[in-house]
């Protein structure tokens, strides 16, 4: 069975950091992109960033230059290190595993990912 638990979420101020982790079981991690998206409560669930297994990346712009992600094969786990928060990155963040394939540019069409974690959600204070 397919799992993805996502994990790190909290209140910070704005400025402020958190580190997000996405540990993954069920599958072979090596072969899928994995991926961040958000969503706030009335609005379409948006990418963040989506990584493959040799660091290939996405990133929304907005995020660049703030976000970093990355992975760590042997825990199959990835993880997104959140830096400069802005209040308008609060949402529920979630992370999913592509349904096939392994360009991270395919974290563009969220449609693509077919296993979702439960979310976390991240609050960011001014």
């Amino acid at each position: 069975e397919v799992q993805l638990q996502a994990s790190g979420g909290g209140l910070v101020q704005a400025g402020g950091s958190l580190r997000l982790s996405c540990a993954a079981s069920g599958f072979t991690f090596d072969d899928y992109v994995i991926g961040w998206f958000r969503q706030v409560p009335g609005k379409e669930r948006e990418p963040v960033s989506c990584i493959d297994s040799d660091g290939g990346n996405w990133y929304l712009n907005s995020v660049k230059g703030r976000f970093t992600i990355s992975s760590d094969n042997a825990r199959n786990t990835v993880y997104l290190q959140m830096s400069g928060l802005k209040p308008g990155d609060t949402a529920i963040y979630y992370c999913a595993k592509v349904q096939s394939g392994r360009n991270p540019y395919s974290c563009q069409r969220p449609g693509d990912f077919d296993s979702w974690g439960q979310g976390t959600l991240v609050t960011v204070s001014s």
